[in-house]
């Protein structure tokens, strides 16, 4: 593990279009799916709302808050306010169904008849707050690290996300107001996917709070019904196609597994904090029970609920056919084993330890996921088994 005076020289160059995962082991296990080629029949456009597992670069445009290199290192070659060491989930949905060649995983990019769509494998979709680098012809992401769905009227939680997309929309799509005009019509805001990561932050900050275990999952409801909102409100303005991920094994990170003693019976048999992860599995219970009302609320619309915490946690059950060692244990951070986490030398401030480029982690900073670990995630939810219903991530373009 290398210090943070040591870290590599990197080269600026970026990969070439299609882009290649070299994984260590040989054999490595991971069933993907044996589809072809997605093809758009139109150019795909998203919006993105979330927290840190979403954000392309929000918190550093819109607050100016640092995040050091080494973030970003694997992919971009630099810092782009990610969390993470590469490409986020987001990121990676935006490429057609992987495929293996050897021991390599294969990310190809949506096509359009003949030719590629413009997709966010050349323009990743733009966070809302940037004003300098922003392509927003694809969609603008709204997600914001830290962002939660209560207390609301507080940057960045999700109702001020929300506001932000409807100052957004009616922003480009009045003809009065300055600026660039057909980034996205009327008919594109309707044929557009609306994307949901949220919930983490609320079940963390809650525990973080020292509220019991029942303190916690009572203040459930109260989260369901901001995404419910959330999801009303784009419908009421025309959007039909919503994508909703359920939260992680939050007991499973290594910030969690170091915020104090823990009593015999506090971890499940993977290491993992059992209370944390039993309110995620009570939160995701109640966000797929409220898909499907919302099924039958919106009968002109598809809503697909994705299980993320089973893609994760079988992450963590079963890290060695996946190629990590050591799951719960941070890439970047400070302390070494078991976790490598340090809430005082967090990745990219002075002091930090970063393991050489090229090993095999999945979790990057104590919180946050690798690309290798984003990568897998991503091709498990284009197989759509994880999805109910069960559609592929294109839908939304392809007809």
């Amino acid at each position: 593990m290398a210090s943070h005076s040591q870290s590599l020289q990197l080269s600026g160059r970026r990969p070439p279009p299609r882009f290649f995962f070299r994984l260590l082991l040989p054999c490595l296990l991971i069933s993907l799916p044996n589809t072809v080629l997605s093809r758009c029949l139109h150019t795909p456009i998203i919006f993105s709302f979330g927290d840190s597992n979403s954000d392309t670069g929000g918190l550093a445009a819109g607050l100016g808050f640092p995040v050091n290199f080494p973030n970003g290192r694997t992919f971009f070659r630099r810092s782009t306010g990610r969390l993470s060491d590469g490409r986020l989930i987001i990121d990676l949905l935006w490429y057609g169904p992987p495929r293996m060649e050897g021991s390599i995983i294969v990310l190809e990019p949506f096509s359009n008849g003949s030719t590629l769509c413009q997709s966010l494998g050349a323009n990743f979709l733009s966070p809302y707050l940037d004003s300098v680098k922003s392509n927003f012809s694809n969609g603008a992401n709204f997600a914001i690290v830290g962002s939660s769905t209560l207390p609301k009227y507080v940057p960045f939680a999700l109702n001020i996300q929300v506001m932000q997309f409807l100052h957004f929309k009616a922003s480009l799509l009045d003809p009065t107001v300055p600026g660039p005009r057909h980034l996205i019509s009327d008919d594109g805001f309707r044929n557009a996917l609306y994307v949901f990561d949220i919930g983490q932050n609320d079940l963390a900050d809650s525990f973080s709070k020292n509220l019991s275990y029942v303190e916690v999952v009572k203040r459930i409801p109260l989260i369901l019904a901001e995404i419910k909102h959330a999801i009303q409100v784009m419908h009421n303005q025309g959007g039909r196609k919503f994508w909703i991920h359920n939260t992680g094994p939050l007991g499973c990170l290594p910030q969690k597994l170091t915020l104090g003693p823990k009593k015999p019976g506090d971890l499940d048999p993977h290491g993992c904090l059992s209370a944390y992860n039993d309110a995620a599995r009570l939160f995701n219970e109640g966000l797929r029970h409220l898909c499907q009302q919302m099924r039958s609320e919106l009968k002109d619309s598809t809503i697909v609920y994705v299980d993320i915490f089973s893609i994760k946690y079988d992450l963590i059950a079963n890290s060695t056919k996946y190629g990590f060692s050591s799951p719960l244990m941070a890439c970047c951070g400070y302390g070494g084993p078991p976790y490598n986490y340090d809430i005082r030398v967090p990745c990219g401030q002075p002091g930090h330890q970063v393991c050489d480029e090229g090993s095999r982690f999945a979790s990057w900073d104590g919180i946050h996921y690798t690309e290798d670990a984003n990568t897998i995630v991503a091709s498990q939810i284009l197989s759509m088994d994880y999805s109910a219903p069960r559609v592929p991530f294109d839908f939304f373009c392809s007809k």
